[in-house]
């Protein structure tokens, strides 16, 4: 029998990408799509015109509309997020309210309800923060290594996915850079020398479906990604749209970082190497340390290192096209020359 799933902020960038594959691999014989936008949520069931797919008004702020979209639910994807990093700078009590409270009323209910498995999606901001956005995403993950301590494994398991910079997605560079070469404007970079981890849409879906399948209690999951400079990324988009467009160093914006970590030195210590992912198990031990310290730790930190967007991968202006190209909003682009 086909079960229920629940995706909250279920129409941004993730869930539209994620329930379009859904529906067509008849995985699931409903779909509860739950956000605050009505308007997002009425295009989206006109381009989906599906019965299986349900669309819930409500907030995850608000534990009851919460409560009233995961009765009845076998699974959960929590997505909701306030994710913009400046704006989450000027309003830091807001990402609090959304990232952090808001994942533990996700959390509440679906341990009220029984809800066998849920898979809360972070970010590689949450790891070393230095912005609202990733500390609010780092105490998410934290609420949720806390709360499957208490869960009978038979019944629910919590566990998570970090990711990097999804291109194109909502609130990523990749469509100002398209705007400002079909506008014949300069491209605004930060920071030349910046790297971020590029992943497409594609493979934040099949991260979060890794998860969910082979996810134990409190576990986190990290798919491993290849990074460019954004200089590498403005000039790639440049070339594939044969542009005159030249580059305008603007400087780091509000809580920005030169590099992101997706996992960091005192995790990797832990982290299980999955070949294409790590997989990081929650520290289940109690508030008695004293059983612990005789143990003492063999592994030395330092000598492992974290796993960030300067030590892996780096992606070429070459390579940088051909991952562009995977993107339907540039694949399927008039003004691309293939």
């Amino acid at each position: 029998m086909l079960e229920k799933l629940l995706i909250t902020g279920g129409t941004g960038s993730f869930g539209t990408a994620f329930l379009k594959k859904a529906v067509s691999n008849n995985e699931f014989s409903e779909i509860r799509i739950f956000s605050r936008d009505e308007k997002k949520q009425d295009d989206l069931r006109k381009s989906i015109n599906d019965p299986r797919v349900k669309f819930y008004i409500g907030d995850v702020r608000d534990a009851s509309s919460v409560s009233q979209a995961v009765k009845g639910v076998d699974y959960i994807f929590h997505a909701a997020a306030l994710k913009q990093v400046p704006s989450c700078e000027f309003f830091p009590i807001e990402a609090i309210k959304t990232n952090v409270l808001g994942t533990e009323n996700v959390l509440a209910a679906a341990e009220a309800f029984e809800v066998k498995k849920v898979v809360i999606l972070s970010t590689d901001k949450a790891a070393y923060p230095i912005n609202v956005m990733g500390m609010t995403k780092a105490l998410m993950e934290k609420v949720m290594v806390a709360k499957s301590r208490n869960l009978d494994d038979s019944k629910t398991i919590f566990c998570g996915t970090r990711y990097g910079n999804v291109m194109a997605s909502r609130g990523s560079v990749i469509p100002l850079f398209i705007e400002q070469i079909k506008a014949g404007k300069p491209l605004t970079i930060t920071d030349p020398e910046m790297t971020r981890f590029m992943m497409t849409l594609d493979h934040a879906v099949e991260l979060v479906l890794y998860a969910f399948k082979n996810g134990k209690q409190g576990d986190m999951f990290i798919q491993k990604s290849p990074a460019a400079t954004v200089s590498v990324l403005a000039h790639a988009l440049i070339e594939l749209y044969d542009s005159k467009s030249t580059i305008q160093e603007i400087g780091i914006r509000h809580g920005e970082k030169k590099y992101e970590t997706l996992v960091t030195s005192e995790e990797m210590v832990k982290a299980t190497d999955l070949g294409g992912y790590y997989s990081i198990a929650a520290d289940n031990r109690d508030l008695n340390y004293a059983p612990y310290f005789s143990e003492g730790n063999k592994k030395e930190e330092s000598l492992i290192g974290e796993y960030n967007s300067d030590n892996t991968e780096r992606l070429n202006i070459t390579q940088m096209k051909s991952f562009l190209l995977q993107l339907p909003e540039i694949k399927n682009d008039p003004s691309i020359k293939h």
